[in-house]
């Protein structure tokens, strides 16, 4: 049985995009039948034993904390995950070496790999110096900015293969000179068992809230400025004019809530724009149930444009009808007026318009839906996306001499 340990930021239980894409993998590889576990680094900021099974998964902690300046901190972490690993190997002999970013991980994957004499394979799924412009905890060209690209180079340059969740980021890769033949991609998916038929509107929960019958546009997630809400709720006006009965509903919370909430009190559609704050994960089904249209208008950026997000492949997983800006991210999931819509990024007005036409044109929504899904169930189902990795790792022990497997072990 083929060993793989991933090599992680941070993991379950604690919940993110990462840590569900994380869960994704490691489950399917496991109903593959692969021994997979994965490895965090300091970074894992949840409290916990050293090993913690989590939904079936065991997960290794890097045990200490690391300081000093920018540069040194960073390579303290990198020493510290890659002694983990090779702790880890000394009991458990992992056949493949799995890393995820940050390039933190990648280069502690390369550190220990290379003392082991294990395969390692890379998987980007951001560039994280565009992540940390998005997300308003860095700027585009600063001394950090650049040292984490040319870290990640280093990271690409000397992994055994590399994966991307997308096109925009391979393409940009290759751009920097990397061959394309190593770099391969493993798009961004779901666990399609775990969506059934989409559920009834919840009449009590829209009540409570005070969400009136009208056209529901909705948005669940994180709210960052790079997602691109306060163009949304600057279209309500417009769209207003157009669809009279048309509500918001906003769920979730971060950075940018104070002054989304400020915006959306001063709007002239106020009483049509609903927040409802951060809600329990097993709640979220409910609040989908009140959404006509899922509606993600991030703004055009070096991230938009370069990375796929998850949240609309999980919409059209439960049969929701989505609507996305126009950015290169979106284009790559959605087809427009096929399995979704796309409207203008960066413009209320471009917005307002593209929904509220799309609103009258409710009869096309169930042959959308199910497009959608079937788009979904073809591309992006993990049962099936797992056997890109399978492939690549079967490459890569064939070429390792004989008696370096686990089973040698």
């Amino acid at each position: 049985m083929t060993r793989v340990l991933h090599v992680l930021d941070h993991s379950l239980p604690l919940h993110s995009g990462y840590t569900f894409r994380t869960r994704a993998i490691l489950k399917s590889q496991q109903a593959a039948g692969l021994d997979i576990r994965g490895i965090t680094g300091l970074r894992h900021a949840a409290d916990g034993p050293p090993e913690e099974s989590c939904d079936g998964i065991l997960f290794h902690r890097t045990v200490g904390e690391a300081s000093g300046p920018v540069g040194v901190r960073e390579l303290r972490e990198i020493n510290a995950l890659a002694a983990a690993i090779e702790k880890l190997a000394s009991e458990w002999r992992p056949d493949v070496l799995h890393a995820h970013s940050p390039a933190l991980c990648g280069h502690a994957a390369l550190k220990a790999g290379r003392k082991l004499g294990i395969p390692v394979v890379y998987e980007i799924r951001a560039f994280w110096e565009d992540a940390a412009v998005g997300n308003g905890t860095g700027s585009e060209g600063s001394v950090k900015y650049r040292m984490t690209r040319a870290l990640e180079n280093r990271v690409v340059a000397g992994a055994d293969a590399v994966f991307t969740i997308c096109e925009g980021l391979r393409d940009d890769l290759i751009t920097r000179g990397f061959d394309g033949g190593k770099i391969g991609i493993s798009p961004n998916g779901v666990d399609l068992s775990l969506f059934g038929e989409p559920t009834a509107r919840d009449d009590k929960l829209a009540e409570s809230i005070g969400l009136e019958n009208g056209p529901v546009i909705g948005f669940i997630g994180s709210f960052y400025d790079y997602e691109g809400l306060d163009d949304l709720i600057a279209a309500m006006p417009y769209l207003r004019q157009q669809q009279p009965n048309a509500q918001l509903l906003l769920t979730g919370g971060g950075p940018m809530d104070e002054a989304l909430r400020a915006q959306a009190a001063s709007s002239s559609a106020a009483e049509a724009i609903h927040f409802t704050g951060r809600v329990p994960h097993d709640q979220v089904e409910r609040y989908y149930s009140l959404i006509d249209i899922l509606a993600y208008p991030r703004k055009k950026s070096r991230l938009t444009e370069l990375v796929t997000p998850l949240k609309p492949l999980e919409a059209m997983a439960q049969q929701r009808i989505v609507a996305a800006s126009d950015v290169g991210g979106h284009r790559e999931l959605i087809a427009d007026g096929a399995t979704g819509m796309l409207f203008p990024a960066d413009d209320p007005e471009g917005i307002a318009n593209a929904l509220g036409d799309f609103i009258d044109r409710k009869s096309s929504w169930e042959a959308i839906k199910k497009r959608a899904r079937q788009h979904v169930s073809d591309k992006h189902d993990w049962s099936k996306n797992i056997h890109r990795y399978l492939s690549v790792y079967h490459h890569l022990l064939a070429l390792q001499p004989s008696g370096n497997l686990s089973d040698a072990a």
